[in-house]
């Protein structure tokens, strides 16, 4: 479905993304993981047309779309979340996910109906009402994810809409999540909470300092030699062998 082929972000002197590569398959649910300022954020925008590229390609369903304005890729059914939730304040929830149902529904009834059904679907039913400025951290979260997910996408891009929550509320959006792809949505995420990455992700792709390091499923990442020092320091690998061998003995 997404094909990303040598991506490079160039801020400055900085690369922040350096020949980036990864695919994402219809009907999965594949991570980008990292530790910070790895570029994981700047890595979706570049994607989702937020951010120009300095180089490289982006195909969605097999179709050039790099450097294709963000509202045309909406309109194709690639939509993102973004890490600071920022929503109309002074609207309701109900007003606030309806924004992303005229994306495609003009008629208000419509959009109206499109927006109720959503807010079911991450259990905001019963909050529609609701100024969206009295929300809590979990509630922005969650009307952050229903106003992308009201435009009907066909992928979603996640970045750590798991920020902020508490365990409970993470499971809560793991289900969520869980949902959304049942009901045929392709999802790319950025998260740093590892257990949800683990029990969702069937791909992990690892960047560090703009570059991928490594991708693989689940298992193999957990496991690998760059990804401990990435996250951990350089020598850490090789200090945790023996803690892991002790673990399986």
């Amino acid at each position: 479905m997404l094909k990303v082929r040598g991506l490079t972000k160039i801020f400055g002197g900085l690369r922040a993304v350096d020949d980036a590569s990864l695919d994402v398959a219809q009907g999965s649910i594949v991570a980008l993981i990292g530790p910070n300022g790895a570029g994981k954020t700047t890595l979706f925008s570049c994607i989702s047309g937020f951010q120009p590229v300095n180089a490289g390609r982006v195909e969605l369903l097999g179709q050039d779309i790099t450097g294709m304005p963000v509202h045309r890729i909406a309109r194709m059914g690639m939509v993102r979340t973004f890490q600071i939730t920022q929503p109309f304040a002074k609207l309701s929830v109900h007003e606030n996910i309806a924004v992303g149902a005229y994306q495609r529904y003009s008629n208000r009834a419509q959009a109206w109906e499109q927006a109720r059904a959503v807010a079911e679907q991450v259990g905001m039913g019963h909050q529609l009402e609701q100024p969206a400025s009295s929300l809590t951290v979990a509630g922005r979260k969650r009307l952050e994810l229903a106003r992308t997910l009201a435009t009907e996408p066909r992928l979603l891009l996640l970045d750590e809409v798991m920020a902020g929550l508490n365990p409970s509320e993470i499971l809560e959006i793991i289900a969520i999540i869980q949902k959304i792809r049942a009901s045929g949505v392709t999802v790319l995420l950025i998260e740093h909470v590892m257990h949800a990455v683990m029990s969702l992700s069937e791909h992990i792709y690892v960047l560090s300092y703009g570059k991928i390091i490594a991708e693989g499923a689940p298992q193999e990442i957990v496991n690998n030699t760059a990804v401990i020092e990435a996250y951990l320091g350089r020598g850490a690998a090789k200090a945790l062998a023996p803690e892991q061998e002790a673990s399986h003995a």
